[in-house]
């Protein structure tokens, strides 16, 4: 491995998810395999990555005043700039004059003289002078946009439907690590045994408040753990859990999840029936059904069948009244998993979230036939806009007076979530910062 390897790859890999709209997740991952980098240096990897793309709005009106004479600035420059500027005021470890120093070797590497000048002369400058303050920009809403690196647009929409406060934390915590959870999968391993081995072997362990199934693991490298590799544990946020949580579900049930993949929650609804029962699960890829099957088996749960669908035409594949419970875990604008996925709140606008709303509707549709009557489903997002939650739940009520928001949905939820911010009579909205998960809504309704 060259000396700046990392820093290159973080480069290579910023310009392509910024200019070219990569997936973050998806291409950290695949990097990191690749190259087969150890643990520590994957870490810094994604940690530069995702640091420098949660605030790369703050950094560039941190730079602004040192670049504001440079007429054009090539993309990967810019990135590289960010970067180093995220590493010299945000990380501890590397010493200012090491950043500043790799920046001008990979400037000369893949530039050209003036470019590497260019590119001392700017980070000196941070180093000596400082930033601009933040206190400078009277508009709060602004400032909020500025701070956080959230577009104004969205920021503005937050304000609105929870005002200046909410916002401001919700925007705060977009920009914090998300600690991993894991769910035990406790069909094949007692729940404290999965502790004590975890414990044993070094890691720090919280019990999960949203699931008494959930794990979050605090110190420790678990995807390389014997209980992850064996499917003891599987990878699932906290807010995800509570679904099957609140499905209200019993043994020899006939589950319907419409949209299932990547199976986390799937998976979920099974070992809460003691894989006694049949979950049907459908996705629109058949690729991404083949995810759930897999994971299904690599957490010996026999009761799942996954299959490639849309799930807008599932009137014409099974008969009126055919599922005890249903799961709509509907596609949504994922404004609530930005902490795992910061690049969304560049490339989101704010018609996608208008564009999405209308599948919801058209999904709602044919599946709400499917449930026999007494039934339950769960309508849940990974979002927090209002708009594709409670609107889209209320729109769904109004036209089908055959259903009802459970109210027994409110009596059943853990008792951390007592007081919760985002609790109202159309269900319950997650906020980032509150239990430290995703953003997440979820709701129960019942049929006649």
């Amino acid at each position: 491995m060259t000396k700046y390897a990392i820093r290159e790859t973080a480069l290579e890999l910023l310009t392509r998810i910024g200019e070219q709209g990569g997936f973050s997740h998806v291409l950290l991952d695949r990097e990191i395999t690749k190259q087969n980098l150890s643990r520590q240096d994957g870490g810094l990897l994604t940690e530069i990555v995702y640091g420098t793309l949660q605030r790369r709005d703050l950094i560039d009106y941190y730079i602004q005043p040192y670049i504001a004479k440079q007429k054009k600035i090539k993309p990967w420059v810019r990135w590289l700039l960010y970067m180093s500027v995220y590493q010299m005021i945000f990380l501890e470890r590397v010493p200012d004059h090491a950043i500043i120093h790799e920046a001008v070797e990979i400037s000369k590497k893949r530039g050209h003289k003036g470019i590497s000048s260019f590119m001392n002369g700017v980070l000196r400058n941070v180093q000596r002078k400082g930033t601009q303050d933040i206190e400078k920009i009277e508009d709060p809403i602004e400032r909020i946009a500025i701070e956080t690196s959230h577009p104004r647009w969205l920021v503005n929409r937050w304000v609105e439907q929870y005002g200046l406060e909410t916002t401001k934390d919700m925007c705060a915590a977009n920009n914090h690590h998300l600690p991993m959870s894991v769910r035990v999968q406790t069909l094949r391993i007692d729940f404290q045994e999965a502790v004590n081995r975890l414990e044993e072997d070094g890691f720090k362990v919280e019990k999960s408040v949203l699931s008494p199934q959930g794990l979050v693991i605090t110190e420790g490298a678990v995807l390389k753990h014997p209980l992850f590799l064996e499917g003891y544990l599987t990878i699932q946020d906290q807010s995800s859990m509570l679904v099957a949580e609140m499905m209200d579900l019993s043994e020899g049930m006939t589950v319907l999840d419409a949209c299932s993949a990547p199976g986390g929650k799937t998976t979920h609804i099974a070992e809460k029936m003691a894989d006694k029962g049949q979950v049907i699960a459908y996705d629109l890829h058949e690729k991404k059904a083949k995810l759930v099957n897999n994971k299904a088996e690599q957490l010996q749960l026999t009761s799942i069948t996954a299959g490639q669908a849309d799930s807008r035409n599932l009137k014409d594949m099974h008969e009126a009244e055919s599922f005890d419970r249903i799961l709509l875990d509907a596609p949504c604008s994922g404004l609530g998993v930005l902490r795992g996925k910061p690049d969304i709140k560049y490339h989101k606008k704010e018609e996608d979230i208008f564009a999405l709303r209308k599948i919801q509707d058209e999904l709602f549709e044919p599946i709400a036939p499917l449930l026999k009557s007494g039934g339950k489903m769960v309508y849940s997002t990974c979002t927090v806009d209002r708009h594709e939650n409670e609107e889209a739940v209320k729109n769904f009520l109004s036209n089908h007076p055959g259903f009802s928001v459970d109210q027994t949905f409110f009596n059943e939820l853990p008792p951390s979530l007592e007081g919760a911010l985002g609790l109202s009579e159309f269900g319950l909205q997650l906020f980032p910062q509150e239990w430290d998960t995703d953003g997440f809504f979820l709701t129960r309704l019942v049929k006649q």
